[in-house]
């Protein structure tokens, strides 16, 4: 039986656009262009797997910008292009070189692009009119349809916050913008960075997710979705990760946040970027052991993750093309590289999954399941 795969976290850009994401100089390995239909050869998997993938869920890739709308350097003018662009690839209508086709379309199941969330909900109305006009754009439209089926694949909002000043998450206006998507039915995606941020931005991630919730019916809570596992300290060895503070307190952290409101989620992803760096022989080793050393050496965090969310909270993300670099791009030719990692991921999931003694069912939610329902997708699996 074929089992579908909603890859929850992916990004793309085009060449055209490097220029425009803050993290990009010329040296950076992932200084070029990533398509959809590079990311679809990434994903491609022999005719025999009994994995299919159904579709992918984009994630904003952090261009130039500002919570204020006019800024001198910054602004919107990036973010809504980017809007544009996600509009383009889901109705189907590429530009010249943006490496997408019509029939690529209904891979794209949702998409979550950046939103001035510090600027309270005043700023994210204003910011969602504009969106709502560059959907409308993209189909030749001067008003904003709800049936439109771009618009309908607008599933939330990320704001980056693991490389923002201590405190961010917790102004009022923050809050309340998270109150605000809650009502409007978007999810929110929450980038937190363990290893590099730092542990006090978990604890601000648990007290934000409190007061989001605080005075709100269940049918408004926000929806949010925690990417990367918090991207934890992989640096730590596994062996002494029960003793270690850091990782006490990450697992301490990790539970708060899966107990204060039945409506956040977590995504399986992103780990590659977070292991240590391995050695030559090991990153020369079959796939077999290399991905039995992988799962090993993740398990004290993955096995957290799991006792605290449960696999119908927990969704697969490949983190695309970031999974490329580090673990992924340094992996054998059979299962690393551009081509290869993302493979790869998936059979570090697919032996996390076994190894906890998943149900089908289970398994089915974490590979597709959790991520439709948290983003409420209109799909069916």
């Amino acid at each position: 039986m074929t089992i579908p795969i909603v890859d929850s976290h992916i990004h793309l850009w085009t060449e055209t656009q490097l220029e425009t994401l803050a993290w990009y100089n010329p040296t950076n390995p992932l200084g070029s262009q990533h398509s959809v239909k590079d990311y679809i050869v990434s994903a491609t998997e022999e005719a025999s797997s009994k994995y299919q993938l159904r579709g992918f869920v984009y994630l904003e890739v952090d261009r130039i910008s500002s919570v204020e709308e006019e800024n001198d350097t910054k602004g919107w003018s990036h973010v809504l292009d980017e809007v544009s662009f996600l509009a383009r690839i889901a109705r189907g209508t590429p530009a010249d070189g943006e490496g997408h086709a019509e029939a690529h379309k209904s891979l794209m199941l949702g998409f979550v692009p950046w939103a001035p969330v510090p600027g309270g909900s005043a700023v994210l109305e204003r910011y969602l009119s504009l969106v709502k006009g560059r959907i409308a754009a993209s189909a030749a439209r001067d008003y904003h349809d709800e049936n439109d089926e771009v618009w309908k694949k607008l599933r939330g909002f990320r704001y980056l916050v693991q490389d923002k000043p201590v405190g961010t998450m917790l102004q009022r206006d923050f809050v309340e913008g998270l109150k605000w998507l809650g009502r409007q039915r978007l999810a929110f995606d929450l980038g937190v960075d363990a290893r590099q941020g730092g542990l006090g931005q978990l604890r601000e991630a648990v007290d934000l997710i409190k007061r989001a919730n605080d005075g709100v019916s269940q049918e408004d809570r926000v929806v949010i979705i925690i990417n990367h596992l918090c991207k934890p300290n992989l640096h730590i060895s596994p062996g002494e990760a029960n003793s270690h503070p850091d990782f006490l307190e990450w697992r301490d952290l990790i539970n708060a946040m899966a107990t204060q409101s039945t409506t956040t989620y977590m995504k399986l992803s992103g780990l590659f970027s977070e292991y240590p760096q391995l050695s030559h022989d090991l990153i020369q080793a079959d796939e077999e052991n290399s991905v039995k050393y992988l799962v090993d050496h993740a398990r004290p965090w993955t096995d957290t993750v799991f006792d605290a969310f449960g696999p119908h909270r927990i969704m697969f993300g490949s983190d695309w093309p970031v999974c490329t670099v580090g673990t992924g791009a340094t992996a054998s030719t059979t299962g690393g590289g551009r081509a290869g990692a993302w493979i790869r991921w998936r059979k570090v999931v697919e032996r996390i999954l076994e190894k906890r003694g998943l149900s089908e069912d289970a398994k089915k939610d974490v590979w597709g399941g959790a991520a439709s329902r948290a983003y409420s997708l209109d799909i069916i699996l």
